[in-house]
């Protein structure tokens, strides 16, 4: 009789939270980090997706290469923070507007 009570709490409360409404994470538009990072296509018409991603670099010191395109709804363009290459006398700019 003692086990019965806490086995019936268990499942009404593992029913009531597998009740609960599911939820997609939004995902950002730009995200990235010191290595690189991925724009998303919903981007490309709004503002300037290359002086973003320079800008993005430029805070750490780096040039930026893009990587790769996906052209299609929901897709993203990816691409790296590189070092400066060897014999550039000085680091990238950082764009303030």
């Amino acid at each position: 009789m003692r086990m019965i009570r806490p086995a019936i709490l268990v499942a009404a409360l593992s029913a009531l939270l597998g009740c609960g409404a599911a939820q997609a994470n939004t995902v950002p538009a730009f995200k990235g980090n010191d290595t690189g990072g991925i724009i998303s296509n919903a981007l490309i018409g709004q503002t300037d997706v290359r002086a973003l991603a320079i800008d993005h670099c430029a805070r750490y010191g780096k040039v930026v290469k893009f990587l790769g395109s996906q052209n299609y709804y929901g897709g993203y363009v990816s691409f790296a923070c590189r070092w400066v290459p060897y014999g550039a006398s000085d680091r990238p700019l950082r764009v303030r507007y």
